[in-house]
């Protein structure tokens, strides 16, 4: 590509942001259009793809360009430890809505209502993501492919369908919310058509969708303890669903 930055200029605010070696490999894994990336270290980002991605290898060697550490460190607002930095095609909303409002499905979808932190977010989208989720949804503000929301969820948006939805808008099954108040989750099956509400890290559920609940269930604590991290209560949640059902992968 003969000019690089200019290409990078036009794209950015329309494609959503690779943010190191790690975001891209799961990207192309999970069959992302990636049109431009970019890094100030080519032989040490194909060396990375030797040991860590050998399957992504040839699609990185025709695609990676390199430029100047200046450049690359201006193209993007934290630059990644690997150097490498990239432009994606963000999926087709419809077709995450077909495939999140699709039943039978074959593992739950996890949904945050109103969550508040970018960081908190990317992690969920990694664990939905390894555990193969159907989905992740949120509702509230917080927009799900914020560069920082890419970042913690290591590219890993591209495994599953990931957007932004209203209450009523939630895809169908039966929900299942996270509270104190519910019963244990030990004691419940958790079916593969779920789905899996967890409120905010500061106000919990959201009246809306606590009223939609079909149940409320409860991860078991130590008392006077009075809450896990976001990303840890969606991890034991899906875990617990894993043990009583088969792979979906």
């Amino acid at each position: 590509m003969t000019d690089p930055v200019g290409a990078w200029h036009r794209l950015a605010d329309s494609r959503v942001l690779l943010d190191g070696f790690h975001a891209l490999k799961h990207a192309l894994r999970f069959g992302a259009e990636v049109p431009l990336a970019v890094t100030a270290d080519r032989a040490a980002a194909l060396a990375l793809a030797d040991d860590l991605a050998p399957d992504v290898r040839g699609t990185l060697d025709a695609l990676l360009t390199e430029v100047p550490r200046a450049v690359y460190e201006s193209l993007v607002a934290r630059p990644h430890p690997t150097a490498v930095a990239a432009l994606a095609v963000r999926p087709s909303r419809a077709a995450h809505l077909e495939r999140l409002a699709r039943l039978p499905r074959t593992a739950p979808v996890v949904v945050l209502d109103e969550p508040r932190n970018l960081g908190n977010a990317g992690a969920v989208i990694r664990l939905a993501a390894g555990f193969g989720a159907t989905g992740v949804v949120t509702t509230g503000t917080l927009d799900p492919w914020h560069p920082t929301v890419v970042r913690g969820g290591a590219g890993l948006h591209f495994a599953t369908a990931v957007e932004r939805l209203t209450v009523p808008e939630l895809p169908p099954g039966p929900l299942f919310a996270l509270d104190p108040e519910g019963d244990d989750i030990r004691a419940v099956k958790v079916p593969d058509d779920a789905v899996l509400a967890f409120g905010s890290e500061r106000s919990g559920l959201s009246a809306a969708l606590r009223a939609r609940a079909d149940q409320l269930v409860a991860l078991p604590m130590r008392p006077q303890v009075s809450s896990y991290n976001l990303a840890t209560s969606v991890g034991m949640t899906l875990y617990h669903w894993s043990t009583s059902t088969a792979a979906p992968f």
